[in-house]
């Protein structure tokens, strides 16, 4: 049974109402971009090229979110290879004219479950949290 409002208490009870959905939203948006981001990295060390392994185990995860903004963004990015990266991911010229092979491991992570993560961002936007 629902709970009787006087009128002039009304607005504050819609404005209190958003606030909590906002909150639950913000909570569970903020938890999925995390748990994605993760999951990319986790695809980015499995499908990076190992010579020594080196390369694949040094690739981090760093929180770039603007609190004040209410955005989440994580970057992916190599904490010691980091000018090697885009060579090995799109393949680079050899002195001697030829091409080094690429190896795709960035986008290939990131195509793989950014789509997902936006279906559930709108379900959680639906549902309320």
């Amino acid at each position: 049974m629902a709970k009787a409002i006087p009128i002039h208490k009304l607005a504050n009870e819609i404005v209190n109402a958003v606030r909590e959905y906002t909150e639950d939203v913000q909570e569970a948006i903020a938890k999925e971009v995390d748990d994605t981001a993760k999951k990319v990295l986790r695809d980015v060390k499995a499908l990076s090229p190992k010579r020594t392994g080196e390369y694949a185990s040094t690739f981090v995860r760093t929180n770039k979110s603007l609190a004040a903004h209410g955005r989440r963004m994580y970057v992916i990015w190599n904490k010691k290879h980091y000018r090697r990266v885009h060579l090995l991911e799109f393949g680079h010229a050899l002195r001697n004219g030829g091409r080094a092979p690429e190896f795709p491991h960035l986008r290939p992570a990131h195509d793989k479950h950014v789509p997902q993560m936006v279906e559930n961002i709108k379900r959680i936007i639906q549902n309320g949290g």
